[in-house]
């Protein structure tokens, strides 16, 4: 699968700018600030039907428009697949394939594959168990579309039995055998999550080593592991231990949505004992085995986003990866910089097609 040509209308800083791409490697050079990463992110929007850097969809409209359009033309299994993007002030997101709609989003996620490399994925070790969680769910839901119907229904009954339990409080009474059919109906959904991520990360974890060995060439000790409160108890369990708890705190405190992945350094976590390239390396080599396994999953190389990829990462590490994505299990690549000396360089060394696009100031 590859991305064969691009047109953005009006998206944050781009007014209007149409690309045809190389099948293998694409480069968009130039300054911060003058809309590299925002192409990048327009990509990735035609996959997941969202921003990878915004979630307020309204935002990335250029300002002072009304709309704004990315229309994309990939070419899967020798055929041509048109996706449009677009969203009006005031209206509905529309996302269609070959000019149908969608009518949910989520039928459409998984169709394009694609993993995103960038600075903000220094989130997923900074910020809270949620971020981790949707990097979870975000990698299996793309291969398994009943996976992510099951968390939509799941984050459905868990929000009616929080308004329960603040009815409750509220009103001052309790009825146990309302909130006994919610605590079924959430037990029967979260047991088959639990299981698929269990069963998802034994997998993931070796080809997460095997990348992080690569690029660090067996330097630093790493490992993932899977934190949740199913680990040898029921849900069923989990809420009549912490009925008084849930009540007192009007929501639920105990589920698979609490659920998170440690990220660790020689057994101590990487946030707060890994250095800066320590930490990139990590990150680095996680989505690149998220890469690797929704290319086995899915027997199509997915389309790769490197996103400012080589800044705070010494010349050793960089050449690694570079080695990496010269394989020819890797399918098309964008990458973003500001050095065109730099990029350009390193693509000669790698002796591969590259197409590099200069982004300049006045395309805002």
């Amino acid at each position: 699968m590859y991305l064969k040509k691009l047109n953005i209308l009006n998206f944050k800083n781009i007014s209007d700018n149409t690309f045809t791409f190389n099948q293998k490697i694409n480069c968009f050079i130039g300054l911060n600030g003058v809309g590299k990463t925002n192409i990048l992110d327009a990509i990735y929007y035609m996959a997941y039907g969202k921003s990878y850097f915004n979630p307020v969809a309204v935002q990335n409209i250029k300002h002072d428009e009304d709309f704004f359009v990315i229309d994309g033309t990939f070419v899967r299994e020798d055929k041509d697949e048109h996706i449009v993007c677009s969203l009006k002030k005031g209206q509905k997101k529309i996302l269609k394939r070959n000019n149908k709609n969608y009518d949910r989003f989520s039928d459409h996620f998984g169709f394009i594959p694609l993993v995103i490399i960038s600075p903000s994925d220094s989130d997923l070790i900074t910020e809270g168990s949620e971020t981790r969680r949707k990097f979870i769910d975000s990698v299996i839901s793309q291969m398994d579309s009943n996976y992510l119907q099951l968390l939509i229904q799941y984050q459905k009954l868990i929000s009616q039995r929080n308004a329960l339990l603040k009815s409750f409080a509220q009103n001052q009474y309790f009825d146990g055998e309302t909130l006994a059919v919610y605590n079924e109906q959430i037990a029967e959904l979260a047991q088959p999550i639990y299981e698929k991520r269990k069963k998802f990360l034994e997998e993931f974890t070796p080809i997460f080593t095997h990348y992080h060995n690569l690029i660090t060439d067996h330097k630093d000790e790493v490992s993932l592991k899977y934190e949740t409160q199913l680990e040898g108890k029921s849900m069923l369990e989990l809420f009549q231990e912490n009925l008084q708890k849930d009540r007192i705190l009007q929501y639920t405190s105990v589920g698979i949505h609490k659920d998170d992945l440690a990220f660790e350094l020689k057994e101590h976590p990487i946030k707060k004992f890994g250095s800066q390239g320590q930490q990139k390396s990590f990150l680095i080599a996680l989505k690149l085995a998220q890469f690797e396994f929704l290319k086995t999953q899915r027997g199509v190389a997915p389309i790769l986003l490197f996103d400012d990829i080589f800044d705070k990462l010494d010349e050793n590490r960089v050449r690694k990866i570079l080695e990496l994505v010269n394989l020819d299990t890797f399918g098309q690549l964008f990458i973003s910089d500001t050095h065109a000396d730099r990029t350009e360089s390193l693509l000669n060394s790698i002796h591969q097609d590259y197409e590099i696009f200069k982004i300049q100031q006045n395309e805002e």
